[in-house]
């Protein structure tokens, strides 16, 4: 076992069982961040994009990056589209049944600021009203690096 390792595994408590956040569970969840995409109700321009970072051209699972289909599993929720009505207790639902720590990320110009559908009586507002959002990507759509970048950021956030 190398130094880094040795101590990481030190940080861990010895009567408790549980890990401090710099201990070894904090180390390989750093190492690979699981993210669940939820398209609010937007054009799926935002879902294109988002579909073509996960695609073997941009490579992500470099990054330890990998999509999972439940919120269980999840470490990051990228959200993309305006956020309606019906949409919102839905989203909230699944946050709560993220593991902690969560992380958002708000992709598109909809979640930050509802983008065109500013004026529309069915959207309930930006996403950061609803969810704490912890990295923003503005765009209408945002390119796949974009993402890529964002997700990269939250990654030294763990």
């Amino acid at each position: 076992m190398n130094e880094e390792m040795l101590k990481i595994y030190e940080t861990k408590e010895k009567h408790s069982g549980k890990w401090k956040k710099g201990g070894l569970h904090g180390f390989f969840r750093r190492k690979s961040a699981w993210l669940l995409h939820i398209g609010a109700s937007g054009c799926n321009g935002c879902s294109i994009e988002i579909v073509a970072a996960l695609s073997p051209k941009y490579d992500v699972e470099r990054f330890g990056i990998l999509a999972k289909g439940s919120p269980r599993h999840a470490d990051i929720l990228v959200v993309e589209g305006p956020v309606n009505a019906k949409m919102k207790e839905r989203l909230l639902a699944i946050y709560q049944q993220m593991p902690n720590p969560k992380y958002v990320i708000a992709y598109g110009a909809c979640p930050i600021s509802k983008g065109v559908f500013y004026d529309s009586y069915n959207v309930v507002g930006p996403l950061d009203k609803i969810l704490p959002v912890d990295v923003y990507v503005p765009g209408c759509p945002p390119r796949p690096e974009a993402l890529i970048n964002a997700i990269v950021k939250v990654m030294e956030r763990m």
